[in-house]
């Protein structure tokens, strides 16, 4: 059910108690003040539709088109994309009725266990801390594709400074960078689909008509392995999309906003991601031998640059090669704003130092973005020896297979919430968004994420190889300890902020408090009326147009 529609006599939304500070965790710490709300409209839909678009979709497509063919790739991403657009449906009904800072993590301490909301919010801003040196250092390798007779630490040096600057500017800075970059980003997209289009048809100067030839010869799979192993690239390509969420607490408008965005999550998967990765399945065959380098940001093997270059055509190559260099600083841009965010909240709720809790008077969490410039600077291990990838590859690997955690977790905390307010007496019809697929939407979306965890467990462990495992699968267990850590922890903590909970793992139905925090409807402003049917029979009627308007 779309979030303007009702139940048949249904009565209107109720007014939200407007005493719930929304940023009541930023004020935990004495000293702090809140987030600016400095994000408009125009920023969240493009934060939504463009802002995870980096080279996991531009050149982790090419390793995943290699591994498992072009109907594993347009297979798993249609999974993941589904599963990725119910999660953030949830999401969203969560974030417009409670926008603080922290989001899913604050959900998870709220409507699951704290000690599982710990592990989660500390896995998701480890993740970031380590992916912004990452896509730094892939940025770097981005400008090899013109010059590689300037050593990468130069460049390295170059974004570190450019994005620090844009810190200064606090959120509204992150907002207007990702707005612009994600223009940029859609229509290189867009003109790339349609190019595709044209040199399938042998409209390019060099190759005539290749139609679905390479999906008969050399085939549209590999094997049941390389099929599963699309996953990985797929959690890579679709990390970030959960940040119009995150950014919920910073949004002058969440209640109008945040559904918009959701319904741009749609587009972003369906077009870019979708009907992307099926046009480069098209025109690439996934045994060509420059793919064997697609991975990282190594441009000269990204099919979207080589497709380009066989087709004869000159000069967009690098341009492509471009939008490719924007995107990974856009995703870095994206690394620092959601590892800030979950620190702040964390320290907030005593689960991480207290000093991150310090919000400055222009709205930033001033020590959470020190200490993730900091983290930048390990960019340089790659040029300290030989063993410097080494000691990177192993830094990713805490990321890894993280998201579906994430996502997973934010599906379990919608269906517990809906729980909770359903035992609370209250109605969906009193939601300003409601997910349209509902307790049932989410529970896909567990399902999904708990199948996509089994397939790259079968993925790690089948070579028969312990580095290869924990290459792979080193999220699991850092979750896992972390968990058990935080329920230690708070057996023997005297913060009064620490929840103790003994070894149980939910909150009981009972104990899980809806009321505070909500939303401040004085923030609420151009809402569309809510609909009321006064029959079924016009509601069973209205159903198709309302899932339409739900994605629309």
């Amino acid at each position: 059910m779309s979030s303007g529609d009702s139940f048949p006599e249904a009565v209107e939304s109720k007014e939200v108690a407007k005493d719930h500070d929304v940023e009541r965790e930023s004020a935990a710490v004495g000293g702090t003040t809140t987030l600016k709300r400095n994000l408009h409209n125009r920023h969240m839909q493009m934060i939504a539709i463009g802002g995870a678009i980096g080279a996991g979709l531009f050149v982790g497509t090419g390793n995943a088109l290699r591994g498992g063919g072009p109907g594993s790739v347009l297979l798993g991403y249609m999974i993941t994309g589904g599963m990725l657009l119910l999660t953030m449906q949830a999401l969203g009904e969560l974030a417009v009725l409670y926008p603080v800072n922290g989001a899913f993590f604050t959900y998870c301490l709220r409507f699951i266990d704290p000690s599982w909301g710990f592990a989660v919010g500390w896995d998701y801003a480890i993740s970031w801390l380590i992916i912004l040196p990452f896509e730094i250092t892939a940025a770097g390798l981005t400008i090899k594709f013109w010059r590689d007779d300037i050593n990468i630490g130069v460049w390295i040096t170059v974004f570190l400074v450019v994005l620090s600057i844009v810190q200064v500017f606090g959120v509204r800075g992150y907002g207007e960078v990702e707005f612009v970059l994600s223009v940029i980003k859609i229509t290189a997209l867009a003109g790339f689909i349609i190019l595709g289009i044209v040199i399938d048809c042998g409209g390019a100067p060099k190759g005539g008509y290749i139609g679905a030839h390479y999906w008969h010869d050399p085939g549209a799979f590999t094997d049941f392995l390389g099929f599963c192993s699309v996953f990985t690239t797929a959690a890579f390509a679709f990390a970030g999309t959960e940040l119009s969420g995150l950014a919920a607490a910073e949004s002058d408008n969440p209640a109008k906003s945040l559904p918009k965005a959701c319904k741009q999550v749609f587009w972003r998967i369906a077009v870019f991601y979708i009907l992307g990765t099926f046009v480069v399945g098209l025109i690439v065959p996934y045994n060509a031998d420059y793919l064997i380098g697609s991975s990282g940001s190594n441009t000269k093997a990204s099919p979207f640059v080589v497709s380009i270059q066989n087709a004869g055509i000159s000069g967009l190559p690098s341009v492509m090669n471009a939008v490719i260099t924007i995107s990974v600083l856009s995703v870095a841009n994206s690394a620092t704003f959601g590892s800030t965010r979950t620190l702040q909240a964390l320290a907030a709720n005593g689960m991480a130092p207290r000093l991150f809790a310090y919000i400055d008077k222009a709205g930033r969490p001033l020590w959470c973005v020190l200490l993730q410039i900091g983290f930048g600077f390990l960019a340089f291990i790659n040029e300290a020896s030989d063993t410097g990838s080494i000691i990177f590859n192993w830094l990713l690997a805490l990321s890894g297979i993280s998201y579906f955690f994430i996502w997973g977790s934010i599906c379990l905390a919608h269906i517990r919430f809906r729980q909770a307010w359903a035992y609370n007496g209250r109605s969906v019809d009193e939601l300003v968004y409601a997910a349209p697929f509902g307790i049932i939407g989410s529970c896909i979306g567990v399902g999904l994420n708990l199948l996509c965890l089994i397939a790259l467990f079968y993925v790690s462990v089948e070579p028969r190889d312990a580095q290869n495992f924990f290459e792979n699968y080193l999220a699991a267990p850092l979750v896992i300890a972390l968990y058990i850590f935080w329920k230690i922890y708070s057996m023997f903590t005297s913060d009064p902020r620490v929840e103790r909970r003994g070894w149980r793992f939910f909150k009981a139905i009972d104990e899980i408090d809806v009321l505070s925090d909500m939303r401040d409807t004085a923030l609420d402003k151009d809402l569309a009326p809510r609909r009321v049917y006064k029959t079924w029979g016009e509601w069973l009627k209205a159903a198709p147009m309302r899932i339409v308007h739900s994605l629309v």
